[in-house]
């Protein structure tokens, strides 16, 4: 699968979340201070990786900034992006399948090695719901703006 990964600089685990992907199979995509042609602000770097996602470039999006929030938000204001800010393995887990999160956001300064593994073991291990309700959930989501 391939993975859009932004970071907004090396620190904590930003190039660990580049390492762990690639150990699972995956192709990262690097943007913003992983890559050294593009803007490292959280803004823009977390916004390249969401559009990466959302015209089909890549299947799935990591961004990542010292919180998470401002990486979350400014992927969130890309349409058909469903940026969710996990700090653990179980609201990872419920994101993919409740909400049908497509793009993760992680803190740079929470997320230990140890914690993003657990947090990716939860993202890649859940499927989106197929309840009705759920389902009806996701749509409205979208429709929202």
């Amino acid at each position: 699968m391939r993975i859009a990964v932004a970071a907004d600089e090396l620190v904590g685990v930003a190039e660990t979340v580049v390492e762990e992907l690639r150990k699972r199979g995956h192709e990262p995509v690097l943007h913003g201070a992983l890559n050294p042609d593009e803007r490292t602000d959280w803004a823009w770097a977390s916004e390249q990786a969401a559009r990466t996602v959302a015209e089909g470039q890549a299947d799935q999006g990591v961004v990542c900034c010292w919180t998470g929030t401002g990486a979350s938000i400014a992927a969130n204001k890309v349409t058909g992006i469903r940026a969710a800010l996990c700090t653990d393995a179980e609201t990872a887990r419920g994101a993919r399948r409740w909400n049908d999160a497509n793009v993760l956001a992680l803190s740079l300064r929470l997320t230990s090695a140890p914690l993003l593994t657990e947090i990716l073991d939860g993202w890649f291990g859940s499927d989106p719901s197929e309840d009705p309700t759920d389902q009806a959930n996701i749509a409205h989501v979208d429709e929202i703006g």
